[in-house]
């Protein structure tokens, strides 16, 4: 479809899509759960709807970045080679999505997030301070930062539990150092993904800024609720969110 296609009283719904999905992307991720099925129904195909997304879901991440930067739970200095590899890696996953199936992961990953969820929810108590490191930051980012930013170029659904669960397992992270980290990892995976879609002409710009505008306000919103309630608000959602992307892709199967 063209973006003047769509009609005007469906604006105030795609802006408030934006928003709740703004709120609850920046709390747990998921946001794709609401928003993709939205673009869809307004008439999208499959991939301008992805495009499209990636573009809202980017507006989204800035803006819970910004509000973790500024109260310090990120310094984007210290991670400039995450950050990098976590580019190089969506940019790839996009480029090869392309060309590839996606269906070996379409049976795979429902199964890593629901392991992710159990391990949230019977593993051991989150602690509110950090713990043992075991990974160098040079490592880590080669193995999740370029590993989970292909996989979310890739394919995407559930890339912000793979981030906030490596940053908590592998470099002993509080969870909610690392839900603000996963943030800025997933916008740079966000923005390295959109560019290509907008450089083959995928992104509708009037609905995914429409969009854009609830998603950069709920999550500013969200992120204020991570840094109020912390691990208790974090860990249920993360493995709510975890289960229903599981349910959705087995149900899609």
């Amino acid at each position: 479809m063209s973006d003047p296609a769509v009609a005007l009283d469906l604006l105030p719904l795609l802006f408030t899509t934006g928003l709740l999905a703004g709120m609850v992307d920046a709390v747990a991720g998921g946001g794709g759960l609401i928003t993709l099925p939205v673009l869809l129904a307004a008439g999208l195909a499959p991939t301008e709807a992805l495009a499209t997304n990636k573009l809202q879901g980017s507006a989204g991440t800035l803006s819970s970045s910004l509000y973790f930067v500024r109260h310090g739970q990120v310094q984007p200095g210290r991670i400039v080679l995450l950050i990098a590899c976590t580019f190089a890696g969506s940019a790839t996953g996009t480029l090869l999505v392309q060309h590839l199936s996606s269906g070996f992961l379409t049976r795979l990953i429902p199964l890593l997030l629901i392991l992710i969820a159990l391990y949230f929810w019977f593993g051991p108590p989150l602690r509110e301070e950090e713990s043992r490191q075991r990974l160098p930051l040079w490592a880590f980012a080669l193995l999740i930062g370029f590993g989970v930013g292909f996989y979310d170029g890739f394919f995407g659904p559930g890339a912000g539990t793979f981030f906030a669960f490596g940053f908590v397992l592998l470099l002993g992270y509080d969870l909610v150092k690392a839900t603000a980290h996963t943030k800025m990892l997933n916008l740079t995976s966000n923005l390295a993904s959109l560019l290509f879609f907008a450089a083959g002409g995928q992104v509708l710009w009037g609905i995914g800024l429409t969009m854009a505008a609830g998603q950069f306000i709920g999550a500013h919103l969200g992120a204020r609720l991570v840094l109020r309630r912390g691990a208790r608000l974090i860990r249920p959602l993360i493995v709510l969110v975890s289960i229903l992307i599981s349910l959705k892709l087995l149900l899609q199967r």
